[in-house]
């Protein structure tokens, strides 16, 4: 395996041990106390360095399929909708205040628009282990934590006023995919 897939791989691996770390192993991770936080979000920025890594450098030919360009535009709104279950809209919104796990549902949706785009392994293994990990997460949460409240229903207003955040987020973020030459829009 090329030293590009080793370390995506090992940036997935990592992403995923320190996510569910206190899950997997509560005594462990309750004995380090604070100072497990800090551990936890060393190990997050590792992994996202070697993702980063591994991606940058991986061999970007699409392999495993040549998607339509067409599927751009599903990308678009997918993310654009993916951003705002990421953000607090959910919570403090009125639509959706009982869904349990909208800022993983957003990550995870994030991740399948991007398979749907790229066609290349090495995005695949990424934004697939990414988009794994999000559904896990769900399922462990709900596991260990079945009992779960939703918070006060918000109003229409704090839904509308994240669904423009959220637009002008990806905005933001299809005009720094252009500079690192992703071109998203068009």
């Amino acid at each position: 395996m090329a030293l590009p897939l080793t370390l995506l791989i090992a940036g997935l691996a990592l992403w995923w041990l320190a996510h569910l770390f206190k899950r997997i192993a509560p005594e462990r991770r309750a004995a380090m106390g604070n100072g497990g936080r800090g551990a936890v979000a060393l190990a997050l920025i590792a992994s996202i360095v070697l993702m980063t890594f591994g991606i940058r450098t991986a061999d970007a030919s699409p392999d495993l399929w040549y998607p339509p360009h067409w599927l751009r535009h599903l990308n678009n709104l997918l993310v654009l909708i993916a951003l705002y279950f990421t953000s607090p809209g959910p919570s403090k919104g009125a639509l959706f205040y009982k869904m349990r796990h909208p800022m993983l549902f957003g990550f995870a949706l994030w991740a399948f628009a991007h398979l749907l785009v790229n066609g290349d392994l090495a995005t695949m293994i990424l934004f697939g282990g990414l988009l794994a990990w999000a559904l896990a997460e769900m399922v462990v949460i709900n596991r260990a934590e079945p009992e779960w409240a939703p918070p006060p229903k918000g109003s229409i207003a704090k839904d509308a006023m994240f669904l423009a955040i959220s637009v002008l987020l990806l905005g933001l973020i299809g005009w720094i995919h252009g500079l690192l030459g992703y071109p998203v829009f068009g």
